[in-house]
Order: structure tokens, then sequence, then C-alpha cells
């Protein structure tokens, strides 16, 4: 079992930062691939980032350009670094784990992560 923790959302003005954590404990150890998703209220959860265990990160049109991911193995903690916060980005972000699917086969397929976190809200302004 995994579990994911998320943290560090909040209300911005647009163009803004913000900086989103989240922390895994439990079985996940060698092959894995870990994902961003967000969802905003009434539209489907979609993807933003995501990263396996050897650094190796792949970025969804959403946000691309705005946003980086990156981990710190030592703490096993996923990072999502956002800039340029847009009021349409505002929605829960969710943190996602899978051991079953590299991340060039789980993609953005929310199906495909079998672990999830809470979500942490993220509201940007005008």
């Amino acid at each position: 079992q995994v579990q994911l923790v998320e943290s560090g959302g909040g209300s911005v003005q647009a163009g803004g930062s913000l900086r989103l954590s989240c922390a895994a404990s439990g079985s996940i150890y060698d092959d894995y691939c870990m994902a961003w998703f967000r969802q905003a209220p009434g539209k489907e959860r979609e993807g933003v980032a995501n990263m396996d265990e050897d650094d190796r990160t792949d970025y969804a049109d959403s946000m691309k350009g705005r946003v980086t991911i990156s981990q710190d193995n030592a703490k096993k903690t996923l990072y999502l670094q956002m800039n340029n916060l847009k009021p349409e980005d505002t929605a829960v972000y969710y943190c996602a784990a899978t051991t079953r699917w590299y991340c060039v086969v789980a993609d953005f397929n929310a199906a495909d992560y079998d672990y999830w976190g809470q979500g942490t809200q993220v509201t940007v302004s005008e």
C-alpha cells in the first residue's frame, strides 16, 4: 500500500506561484510513476505532469511551460512548482502513483493510477 498526502495549495492572484508537495509513504520503492492531476468544478480530472523513478518527466498540455515536476527521493516527496498561475488553473490538485505501469504507459490516464492523495485546493483570482 502507498499513502500520499498533498500540501501547499492556497489562494493566489493571477501571475503568482505556488509549490505543491506530495509526501509518499508505504510500499513505493523501485519502479513507479507519480503524477499530478487536477480537477476543476464540473470538469473531468486531467493530468498535469508525471515523473518516474529515473527522473524522466512528461508534461500535459494543460500547464506545459508553467509547471515543473520534481522529486526528493530521500524524502519520498514529489513537488509541483507552478508559475504564472491563471484563474482557469483553479482546481483541486491531486497526487497519484502507480507501481503497475511505467509512466510512458500510464501517461495521464487516471484509471492507471492506483493510489491517490486527498487533494489540495488551488484558487487563482484575477
